[in-house]
């Protein structure tokens, strides 16, 4: 039951990364771009950790762990560019 459960998430966030990356690309706007990328990381977080569970394996949680630090920290630089226009101080 668990594998079923596992693979229709998979499917579902699949289809979400889909229409992100279709945002990303038709964008009207730089911050609609910005917040669609925000969104793929985190799908993509989502289908890692699906892929762990599914495996049964620890290594992949540590992955999504990984990706979403540095998710966080090119948002937030990408935030300051378009808010300053310059990332460093």
């Amino acid at each position: 039951m668990l594998i079923t459960v596992v693979l229709a998430a998979a499917l579902m966030i699949g289809v979400a990364m889909l229409f992100c990356l279709w945002r990303l690309i038709k964008g009207p706007d730089i911050t609609d771009r910005i917040l669609a990328l925000d969104t793929l990381y985190i799908n993509s977080i989502a289908l890692i950790i699906l892929l762990g569970l599914y495996h049964g394996s620890a290594l992949y949680f540590e992955g999504a762990l990984l990706i979403a630090m540095l998710g966080f920290v090119s948002t937030a630089a990408l935030a300051k560019y378009l808010l300053r226009g310059d990332i460093i101080e």
